[in-house]
Protein backbone atom coordinates (compact mmCIF):
# COMPACT_ATOMS: atom_id res chain seq x y z
CA UNK A 1 0.00 0.00 0.00
CA UNK A 2 1.52 3.29 -0.99
CA UNK A 3 0.57 6.69 0.29
CA UNK A 4 1.27 10.21 -0.89
CA UNK A 5 1.45 13.43 1.08
CA UNK A 6 -1.51 15.74 1.02
CA UNK A 7 -0.91 19.43 0.60
CA UNK A 8 -2.96 21.84 2.64
CA UNK A 9 -3.35 22.92 6.23
CA UNK A 10 -2.72 19.50 7.74
CA UNK A 11 0.90 18.69 6.93
CA UNK A 12 0.67 15.31 8.63
CA UNK A 13 -2.34 14.05 6.68
CA UNK A 14 -1.78 11.15 4.31
CA UNK A 15 -3.89 10.10 1.37
CA UNK A 16 -4.07 6.49 0.32
CA UNK A 17 -3.46 6.05 -3.42
CA UNK A 18 -3.41 2.25 -3.74
CA UNK A 19 -5.31 1.12 -0.67
CA UNK A 20 -6.76 -2.36 -0.42
CA UNK A 21 -10.37 -2.70 0.63
CA UNK A 22 -10.59 -4.66 3.93
CA UNK A 23 -12.82 -7.32 2.35
CA UNK A 24 -10.32 -7.78 -0.47
CA UNK A 25 -7.46 -7.99 2.05
CA UNK A 26 -9.15 -10.85 3.90
CA UNK A 27 -9.94 -12.56 0.61
CA UNK A 28 -6.27 -12.44 -0.41
CA UNK A 29 -5.07 -14.32 2.66
CA UNK A 30 -8.12 -16.58 2.82
CA UNK A 31 -6.37 -19.09 0.60
CA UNK A 32 -4.39 -22.08 1.82
CA UNK A 33 -1.47 -21.57 -0.58
CA UNK A 34 -1.12 -17.86 0.20
CA UNK A 35 -1.23 -18.48 3.92
CA UNK A 36 1.40 -21.20 3.43
CA UNK A 37 3.62 -18.65 1.64
CA UNK A 38 3.35 -16.26 4.57
CA UNK A 39 4.10 -19.04 7.04
CA UNK A 40 7.13 -20.11 4.98
CA UNK A 41 8.48 -16.57 5.08
CA UNK A 42 7.99 -16.57 8.84
CA UNK A 43 9.85 -19.86 9.26
CA UNK A 44 12.76 -18.78 7.06
CA UNK A 45 16.02 -17.42 8.42
CA UNK A 46 16.56 -13.68 8.49
CA UNK A 47 16.71 -12.08 5.09
CA UNK A 48 14.70 -12.28 1.86
CA UNK A 49 13.75 -15.73 0.52
CA UNK A 50 14.27 -16.56 -3.15
CA UNK A 51 11.38 -17.59 -5.38
CA UNK A 52 12.65 -21.17 -5.77
CA UNK A 53 13.32 -21.64 -2.06
CA UNK A 54 9.91 -20.25 -1.15
CA UNK A 55 8.17 -22.54 -3.64
CA UNK A 56 10.08 -25.52 -2.29
CA UNK A 57 9.07 -24.75 1.28
CA UNK A 58 5.42 -24.40 0.30
CA UNK A 59 5.60 -27.65 -1.66
CA UNK A 60 3.96 -26.50 -4.90
CA UNK A 61 5.37 -28.06 -8.06
CA UNK A 62 3.54 -25.84 -10.53
CA UNK A 63 5.77 -22.76 -10.82
CA UNK A 64 3.22 -20.66 -12.72
CA UNK A 65 0.46 -21.38 -10.22
CA UNK A 66 2.77 -20.62 -7.32
CA UNK A 67 3.81 -17.35 -8.92
CA UNK A 68 0.15 -16.42 -9.36
CA UNK A 69 -0.50 -16.73 -5.63
CA UNK A 70 2.76 -15.03 -4.69
CA UNK A 71 2.00 -12.03 -6.87
CA UNK A 72 -1.42 -11.68 -5.25
CA UNK A 73 0.40 -11.14 -1.96
CA UNK A 74 3.17 -8.94 -3.35
CA UNK A 75 2.69 -5.26 -2.72
CA UNK A 76 0.23 -5.71 0.11
CA UNK A 77 1.60 -8.44 2.40
CA UNK A 78 4.95 -9.26 0.77
CA UNK A 79 7.62 -7.09 -0.79
CA UNK A 80 9.84 -8.22 -3.68
CA UNK A 81 13.49 -7.25 -3.45
CA UNK A 82 16.45 -7.92 -5.69
CA UNK A 83 17.48 -10.94 -3.63
CA UNK A 84 14.07 -12.41 -2.89
CA UNK A 85 10.82 -11.87 -1.01
CA UNK A 86 10.23 -10.53 2.48
CA UNK A 87 7.36 -9.52 4.73
CA UNK A 88 5.61 -6.21 4.72
CA UNK A 89 4.19 -5.30 8.11
CA UNK A 90 0.68 -6.47 7.17
CA UNK A 91 1.93 -9.93 6.19
CA UNK A 92 3.87 -10.32 9.40
CA UNK A 93 0.81 -9.20 11.35
CA UNK A 94 -1.32 -11.92 9.73
CA UNK A 95 1.14 -14.65 10.64
CA UNK A 96 1.56 -13.32 14.17
CA UNK A 97 -2.21 -13.45 14.58
CA UNK A 98 -2.28 -17.06 13.43
CA UNK A 99 0.55 -17.95 15.82
CA UNK A 100 -1.22 -16.11 18.63
CA UNK A 101 -4.25 -18.30 17.97
CA UNK A 102 -6.58 -15.38 17.32
CA UNK A 103 -7.99 -17.01 14.19
CA UNK A 104 -7.91 -20.72 14.92
CA UNK A 105 -7.74 -21.37 18.67
CA UNK A 106 -10.56 -21.16 21.20
CA UNK A 107 -9.10 -22.46 24.44
CA UNK A 108 -10.97 -22.66 27.71
CA UNK A 109 -9.40 -21.98 31.08
CA UNK A 110 -11.03 -22.35 34.46
CA UNK A 111 -10.77 -19.32 36.78
CA UNK A 112 -7.68 -19.51 38.97
CA UNK A 113 -6.47 -17.58 42.04
CA UNK A 114 -3.92 -14.78 41.64
CA UNK A 115 -1.75 -12.80 44.00
CA UNK A 116 -3.27 -10.00 46.02
CA UNK A 117 -6.58 -9.09 47.62
CA UNK A 118 -9.53 -7.01 46.50
CA UNK A 119 -9.10 -3.28 47.13
CA UNK A 120 -12.81 -3.02 48.01
CA UNK A 121 -13.41 -5.93 50.39
CA UNK A 122 -9.97 -7.52 50.87
CA UNK A 123 -11.32 -10.78 49.50
CA UNK A 124 -9.26 -13.13 47.27
CA UNK A 125 -8.76 -12.38 43.59
CA UNK A 126 -9.03 -14.65 40.59
CA UNK A 127 -8.20 -14.52 36.90
CA UNK A 128 -11.05 -15.25 34.48
CA UNK A 129 -10.40 -16.01 30.80
CA UNK A 130 -13.28 -15.64 28.36
CA UNK A 131 -13.60 -14.60 24.69
CA UNK A 132 -9.85 -13.98 24.39
CA UNK A 133 -9.94 -11.51 27.26
CA UNK A 134 -8.48 -11.96 30.71
CA UNK A 135 -9.87 -10.16 33.73
CA UNK A 136 -8.91 -9.95 37.38
CA UNK A 137 -12.00 -10.20 39.55
CA UNK A 138 -13.09 -10.52 43.15
CA UNK A 139 -15.53 -13.44 43.43
CA UNK A 140 -16.75 -12.20 46.82
CA UNK A 141 -17.90 -8.67 45.98
CA UNK A 142 -17.70 -8.67 42.17
CA UNK A 143 -15.31 -5.73 41.83
CA UNK A 144 -13.21 -5.78 38.68
CA UNK A 145 -9.48 -5.08 38.67
CA UNK A 146 -9.03 -4.74 34.91
CA UNK A 147 -10.05 -6.65 31.81
CA UNK A 148 -7.94 -6.67 28.65
CA UNK A 149 -7.40 -8.65 25.46
CA UNK A 150 -5.05 -11.60 25.86
CA UNK A 151 -4.53 -13.71 22.70
CA UNK A 152 -4.95 -17.49 23.08
CA UNK A 153 -1.29 -18.04 22.24
CA UNK A 154 -0.41 -16.38 25.54
CA UNK A 155 -1.75 -19.45 27.37
CA UNK A 156 0.52 -21.92 25.61
CA UNK A 157 3.32 -23.56 27.61
CA UNK A 158 2.66 -21.41 30.67
CA UNK A 159 1.59 -22.27 34.19
CA UNK A 160 -1.25 -20.27 35.70
CA UNK A 161 1.29 -18.20 37.62
CA UNK A 162 3.18 -17.49 34.41
CA UNK A 163 -0.06 -16.54 32.63
CA UNK A 164 -0.84 -14.02 35.37
CA UNK A 165 2.68 -12.57 35.13
CA UNK A 166 2.49 -12.33 31.32
CA UNK A 167 -0.89 -10.60 31.61
CA UNK A 168 0.54 -8.09 34.09
CA UNK A 169 3.44 -7.28 31.77
CA UNK A 170 1.14 -7.00 28.77
CA UNK A 171 -1.20 -4.55 30.51
CA UNK A 172 1.73 -2.39 31.62
CA UNK A 173 3.10 -2.15 28.08
CA UNK A 174 -0.29 -1.58 26.48
CA UNK A 175 -0.99 1.39 28.72
CA UNK A 176 2.52 2.76 28.46
CA UNK A 177 2.13 2.96 24.68
CA UNK A 178 -1.40 4.32 24.85
CA UNK A 179 -0.52 7.06 27.34
CA UNK A 180 2.41 8.03 25.11
CA UNK A 181 -0.06 8.50 22.24
CA UNK A 182 0.77 5.33 20.26
CA UNK A 183 -1.90 2.73 19.53
CA UNK A 184 -0.65 -0.74 20.59
CA UNK A 185 -2.65 -2.28 17.73
CA UNK A 186 -1.90 -0.16 14.66
CA UNK A 187 0.62 2.46 15.91
CA UNK A 188 -1.85 5.20 15.04
CA UNK A 189 -2.37 8.29 17.15
CA UNK A 190 -3.96 7.53 20.51
CA UNK A 191 -6.05 10.15 22.26
CA UNK A 192 -6.40 10.29 26.06
CA UNK A 193 -9.52 11.53 27.83
CA UNK A 194 -10.53 11.76 31.47
CA UNK A 195 -14.02 10.34 31.90
CA UNK A 196 -16.41 10.95 34.79
CA UNK A 197 -19.41 8.67 34.54
CA UNK A 198 -21.66 6.34 36.49
CA UNK A 199 -21.63 3.80 33.66
CA UNK A 200 -20.04 0.47 34.46
CA UNK A 201 -16.58 -0.33 33.17
CA UNK A 202 -14.16 -3.17 33.88
CA UNK A 203 -13.00 -1.30 37.01
CA UNK A 204 -16.30 0.04 38.23
CA UNK A 205 -14.61 3.46 38.51
CA UNK A 206 -16.55 6.72 38.28
CA UNK A 207 -13.35 8.56 37.34
CA UNK A 208 -11.21 6.81 34.78
CA UNK A 209 -9.01 7.44 31.74
CA UNK A 210 -10.00 6.31 28.26
CA UNK A 211 -7.50 5.90 25.43
CA UNK A 212 -8.86 5.69 21.89
CA UNK A 213 -7.03 5.37 18.57
CA UNK A 214 -8.18 7.91 15.99
CA UNK A 215 -7.11 5.53 13.23
CA UNK A 216 -8.44 2.06 14.10
CA UNK A 217 -10.73 2.85 17.04
CA UNK A 218 -8.92 0.56 19.49
CA UNK A 219 -9.73 1.53 23.09
CA UNK A 220 -8.30 0.98 26.56
CA UNK A 221 -9.52 2.23 29.90
CA UNK A 222 -7.82 2.38 33.29
CA UNK A 223 -7.54 4.20 36.56
CA UNK A 224 -5.33 7.27 36.21
CA UNK A 225 -2.72 5.78 38.52
CA UNK A 226 -1.84 2.96 36.14
CA UNK A 227 0.10 5.48 34.07
CA UNK A 228 2.47 6.02 37.00
CA UNK A 229 3.87 2.50 37.33
CA UNK A 230 7.14 3.40 35.62
CA UNK A 231 7.42 7.04 36.67
CA UNK A 232 10.76 7.67 38.35
CA UNK A 233 9.34 9.48 41.39
CA UNK A 234 6.78 6.74 42.01
CA UNK A 235 9.36 3.98 41.55
CA UNK A 236 11.80 5.71 43.92
CA UNK A 237 9.09 6.37 46.53
CA UNK A 238 8.36 2.63 46.68
CA UNK A 239 11.99 1.50 46.47
CA UNK A 240 12.96 3.69 49.41
CA UNK A 241 10.30 1.86 51.41
CA UNK A 242 11.39 -1.61 50.38
CA UNK A 243 8.92 -2.19 47.53
CA UNK A 244 9.92 -3.01 43.95
CA UNK A 245 7.07 -2.10 41.61
CA UNK A 246 8.44 -4.47 38.98
CA UNK A 247 7.60 -7.35 41.32
CA UNK A 248 4.10 -6.22 42.21
CA UNK A 249 1.25 -7.06 39.81
CA UNK A 250 -0.62 -3.91 38.91
CA UNK A 251 -3.88 -5.23 40.40
CA UNK A 252 -2.30 -5.44 43.88
CA UNK A 253 -1.84 -1.65 43.87
CA UNK A 254 -5.16 0.06 44.72
CA UNK A 255 -4.18 3.34 43.05
CA UNK A 256 -3.83 1.42 39.75
CA UNK A 257 -7.29 -0.15 39.80
CA UNK A 258 -9.49 2.22 41.80
CA UNK A 259 -10.52 5.86 41.58
CA UNK A 260 -10.54 6.14 45.39
CA UNK A 261 -6.99 7.49 45.24
CA UNK A 262 -7.72 9.91 42.38
CA UNK A 263 -9.02 13.42 42.98
CA UNK A 264 -10.31 15.71 40.23
CA UNK A 265 -8.93 19.10 41.20
CA UNK A 266 -9.78 21.07 38.08
CA UNK A 267 -11.81 20.61 34.93
CA UNK A 268 -11.45 22.26 31.52
CA UNK A 269 -8.59 21.57 31.47
CA UNK A 270 -8.39 18.60 33.79
CA UNK A 271 -5.99 18.44 36.71
CA UNK A 272 -5.86 15.15 38.60
CA UNK A 273 -4.15 14.27 41.87
CA UNK A 274 -3.26 10.64 42.59
CA UNK A 275 -2.43 9.98 46.24
CA UNK A 276 -0.25 6.92 46.92
CA UNK A 277 0.02 5.89 50.59
CA UNK A 278 2.85 3.67 51.78
CA UNK A 279 4.53 3.01 55.14
CA UNK A 280 2.83 5.97 56.80
CA UNK A 281 3.86 8.42 54.09
CA UNK A 282 2.00 9.62 51.01
CA UNK A 283 3.16 10.53 47.53
CA UNK A 284 0.95 13.08 45.78
CA UNK A 285 1.21 13.17 42.01
CA UNK A 286 -0.48 15.90 39.97
CA UNK A 287 -1.25 15.15 36.31
CA UNK A 288 -3.03 16.91 33.47
CA UNK A 289 -5.74 15.42 31.28
CA UNK A 290 -3.13 13.82 29.01
CA UNK A 291 -1.62 12.10 32.07
CA UNK A 292 1.56 14.14 31.94
CA UNK A 293 3.04 14.45 35.44
CA UNK A 294 3.13 18.09 36.51
CA UNK A 295 4.28 17.77 40.12
CA UNK A 296 5.20 15.17 42.74
CA UNK A 297 5.34 15.76 46.48
CA UNK A 298 5.99 13.44 49.41
CA UNK A 299 4.08 14.08 52.61
CA UNK A 300 5.64 12.26 55.55
CA UNK A 301 3.57 10.86 58.39
CA UNK A 302 4.15 11.64 62.02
Amino acid sequence: MSRSDVSGDDENALECTECLDPADAFALVGNETRLAILEALWAADDGPVSFSELRREVGMRDSAQFNYHLQKLTGHFVIQRSDGYAFKHAGEKVVRSVIAGSFNEHPSLEPFPVEGTCFACEGPLQAVYEDERLSIECPDCGHGHGEYAFPPGGLNDRTREEIADAFDQRVRHLHCLAADGVCPECSGRMGTHVVETDEDCCLGAAVRVDHECVQCGHTLCSAAGLRLLDHSAVVSFHRERGISLDERPYWTLPWCVSDEHTEVRERDPYRLAVCIPLAGDELRVTMNGDLDVLETRVERGD
